[in-house]
């Protein structure tokens, strides 16, 4: 399947946000050894790459794009 450009833009942003939401994942390993806010501000930052992330497949999903890793 070759997409159009308005579907290939919105494909590369949503690998970004999947990139993005990796990081910030594993982010939280990261600053476990600062606390207890530190961790809950990773937590927080990673579901909101999460749900952009979600978000992006969505769309994707009703435009008939199905994506597979």
């Amino acid at each position: 399947m070759n997409p159009s450009a308005p579907h290939a833009e919105l494909i590369a942003a949503f690998k970004r946000a999947q990139a993005d939401a990796a990081h910030k994942s594993g982010l939280v390993q990261v600053v476990a050894k600062k606390g207890p806010r530190a961790i809950q501000a990773a937590i927080e930052t990673a579901a909101k790459a999460d749900k952009r992330r979600d978000s992006f497949a969505k769309k994707l999903l009703a435009l008939g794009v199905i994506l597979t890793d």
